[in-house]
């Protein structure tokens, strides 16, 4: 998609009026009942996009700041001409509204509500799962300190638009082929909104509204996990004319641990121990998001057995007393090279063994002919 700007020919600091003059003039040229170049259809959906785009201030703002990953949520420029039912469908579609006062534009004239906004925030593994608060800088739209949104230098105020008597609409005659048509269009003169500014406000070039970053501090429950969506009210974009604020929406993205691996609820980790504390117990310290525990290796533990610690994986969001259990993979480590004083006693016990019976000589292929297989 080409730059808004360049679609409708006009510089980055073109007001309503030649926004509104340039569109019109290239709706006209690119209108396929007129134009039957087969490029004119998409090239009037392109100029359609760019104007409703460039001709509303907040979404004007994002695309001036984002481009078009800014306004990715904005409407989809002109209908598909395929789906239109007739020639009178045509011209409501092209003048907002056809042989009446109600056309859609009309409601620019009243309150409008702020758009939300989207914030992507990552934390580390530790406070997701025991929660913090967080400052953030978020930028969005204000109402004006200094003309308080009403978009007029302070001490003067909007006033009734003389070219449609504050009807925000206009009537015009047009003659077609098929006949003479009346259509309702949107004033050009106030864009709409049945009042005009002839004194703006220095501070937001009669927008009501002005660009900020402000700095929030926000809430981060505990339990939370990547693609975790925290709402904070009211602090989207203002709303133009009175109308309230959007709400800002957080998207969290939590870091991998180095040691620690999450499944909803369940904390898993690894330990390693000696063939000696799997064969006769022990007590070790092990990592746990609460910090060092105690972790009892039971006598005779088997290599890859999981043991599992109670309350110590991830509170329940929401319900933070309600917390998972860690569960341990036990990695059981074998020696590579056994002294002399070490292989006589580990003989003398695989001797033991034997001589209890022919039943027990698995550990010719088991753990002792390992130990036993290598060099001293």
């Amino acid at each position: 998609m080409a730059d808004y700007y360049d679609l409708l020919g006009v510089g980055r600091d073109a007001d309503s009026d030649t926004l509104k003059s340039a569109y019109r003039r290239l709706a006209r040229k690119y209108h396929p009942d007129i134009n039957k170049d087969p490029d004119a259809e998409e090239r009037f959906k392109e100029i359609g996009r760019a104007y409703e785009v460039l001709g509303d201030p907040q979404t004007r703002a994002r695309y001036d700041q984002f481009g078009e990953a800014g306004v990715g949520g904005a409407g989809a420029g002109m209908p598909d001409m395929g789906d239109m039912g007739g020639f009178a469908d045509l011209f409501e579609t092209f003048f907002s509204g056809f042989g009446g006062p109600g056309g859609a534009r009309s409601q620019r004239r009243g309150p409008q509500q702020g758009d939300d906004l989207r914030y992507d925030l990552t934390i580390d593994f530790q406070k997701a799962v025991f929660g913090e608060e967080k400052e953030i800088r978020v930028p969005h739209l204000e109402t004006c300190d200094l003309c308080n949104g009403t978009g007029a230098k302070k001490g003067s105020g909007p006033t009734t638009c003389t070219t449609c008597g504050g009807a925000g609409q206009v009537r015009r005659a047009t003659r077609t082929p098929f006949g003479s048509f009346t259509q309702v269009a949107e004033c050009p003169a106030c864009n709409a909104t049945g009042q005009v500014i002839a004194d703006p406000c220095s501070s937001c070039s009669g927008q009501g509204v002005k660009q900020v970053r402000k700095k929030l501090r926000i809430n981060i429950p505990a339990g939370v996990d990547s693609g975790t969506r925290l709402r904070v009210a009211g602090e989207g974009n203002a709303g133009l004319r009175g109308g309230p604020s959007g709400d800002l929406y957080v998207f969290l993205k939590v870091k991998n641990h180095p040691r620690l691996r999450r499944d909803g609820l369940t904390i898993f980790s690894e330990v390693s121990i000696s063939y000696l504390q799997a064969i006769l117990g022990d007590t070790i310290e092990i990592e746990t998001v609460d910090g060092p525990t105690v972790l009892d290796i039971p006598v005779g533990t088997q290599p890859n057995a999981v043991l599992n610690l109670e309350n110590k994986g991830i509170p329940k969001l929401g319900n933070p007393v309600a917390r998972g259990n860690q569960k341990i993979s036990v990695k059981v480590n074998l020696p590579t090279r056994l002294s002399d004083a070490e292989r006589t006693l580990l003989q003398e016990l695989a001797t033991h063994y034997s001589a209890k019976g022919p039943q027990n000589h698995h550990h010719k292929s088991g753990l002792f002919s390992n130990l036993f297989g290598q060099d001293g």
